[in-house]
Order: structure tokens, then C-alpha cells, then sequence
């Protein structure tokens, strides 16, 4: 039992005693000016359907870019936007094509035939 304490009181007393400079010391925190500046774009269209992209860039504090979505029914929506600093995000909406609502004509429902035993 001795030996067990005499144990846990060595490490206690190495971890104490370890000197921060093992690990060393953080160095003090300066605020970094950074002007923010990228460019990116996708799109995406596949044969199911599925027809979208964005494209955006900044320059500091000043966003503008552009989306679209193909639309359930058939048209095209497409979304300009911008952010100049502190004015918000201001959209401009527009669609291009005409709404399309084909008619629903529901499937045949089959149903098994009677079985006799």
C-alpha cells in the first residue's frame, strides 16, 4: 500500500513540477485585417430532370451573384443578388417560360383475379 502512494505522490509531484515550456506558451493574439475576396460557380443538369447552379464572387464587404432552378412546372426561376456592406441581401426574382399543368390522367389500377378453391 505504501508503494502505491509513494507512487501517486511522485507523479502528483512530476506533473507539478513540469515546466510550461514543454508545451511552450501562446503567443499573443493580433487581430488580422483580412479583405475577403473569392469566386465560385457549379451547375448541375441531369437526366432526371434536376437543372440549377449559382454563381457568386466578393470583393471585401461587396457580394453579388446569381442562381436558377428549373421549376416543377417548366419554368426557369432565376435569383440576382447583392450585399454591399451593410445594406442586407437585396434580390431580384424573375422567371422566364410558362407555367405548364398538364392533365393528370391516373394510372389503370389492376387488380388480381379471384382465385377459387
Amino acid at each position: 500500500m505504501a508503494y502505491k502512494v509513494l507512487v501517486l505522490a511522485a507523479l502528483v509531484a512530476a506533473t507539478i513540477a513540469r515546466p510550461a515550456s514543454i508545451y511552450g506558451h501562446p503567443g499573443p493574439v493580433h487581430p488580422v485585417a483580412v479583405n475577403p475576396a473569392y469566386n465560385f460557380n457549379y451547375a448541375v443538369k441531369d437526366y432526371f430532370g434536376n437543372d440549377f447552379g449559382h454563381q457568386e464572387s466578393r470583393d471585401g464587404y461587396d457580394t453579388k451573384g446569381s442562381y436558377y432552378a428549373q421549376l416543377p412546372d417548366g419554368r426557369l426561376q432565376k435569383v440576382d443578388y447583392y450585399v454591399n456592406g451593410d445594406s442586407g441581401y437585396v434580390a431580384q426574382v424573375g422567371y422566364e417560360g410558362e407555367a405548364q399543368y398538364p392533365t393528370y390522367y391516373p394510372a389503370p389500377s389492376y387488380h388480381s383475379l379471384p382465385t377459387y378453391g
